[in-house]
This record gives C-alpha cells, sequence and structure tokens, in this order.
C-alpha cells in the first residue's frame, strides 16, 4: 500500500527555498519522502502529532534537526506536505 504524496504550490516553494539553503541533505530530503510514501509510521521518519497552533498535523524527521510537517489524511491515504525546515522554522 502507497500513499500519495501532495505537493501544494505554498510547500513547494518552501521546498525549494529550503533546498537551496541546506544542498546537503536533499539526498535525506528524498530519503524521507520515499519513506513517507511508501510507510509514513516508518521508524526513522519519527511521526508524531502536534498540539497547540498545529494542532490536527503530524510532524516527521528528516534527520535529527529538519523536519516536515504533514497534514495526514487516512481515509483517502493522502499526505498533504504543508512546512520543511530546522525545528523552529517549523514549530
Amino acid at each position: 500500500m502507497t500513499w500519495q504524496l501532495i505537493f501544494t504550490e505554498q510547500y513547494n516553494r518552501r521546498a525549494a527555498k529550503f533546498l537551496k539553503r541546506n544542498p546537503a541533505i536533499e539526498s535525506q530530503y528524498t530519503k524521507a519522502l520515499e519513506l513517507m510514501e511508501h510507510n509514513p509510521h516508518h521508524p526513522s521518519l519519527r511521526i508524531h502529532a502536534l498540539s497547540g497552533r498545529l494542532s490536527g498535523l503530524h510532524s516527521i524527521s528528516i534527520n535529527l534537526k529538519y523536519r516536515i510537517t504533514i497534514e495526514l489524511i487516512i481515509t483517502e491515504q493522502e499526505i498533504i506536505l504543508i512546512n520543511v525546515g530546522d525545528h523552529d522554522t517549523v514549530y
């Protein structure tokens, strides 16, 4: 079973800026997206629900420093990508 990743225009702009500033982690970013597409609950992604103003969203880890926030729509097998960046940027 695979999940459909939905890349919004806003997310694509954020991701392009993020990758321009952090070209060294592009392969880790790509690997995280591939893992998420096949199994968003893979242990290395460290998925967890967010609370407060980000309630309803989840976060996954690219590595120990960088995260992607996502909206996980379980009934449709869809993952809408929201934001990407370091801990302080996405939270």
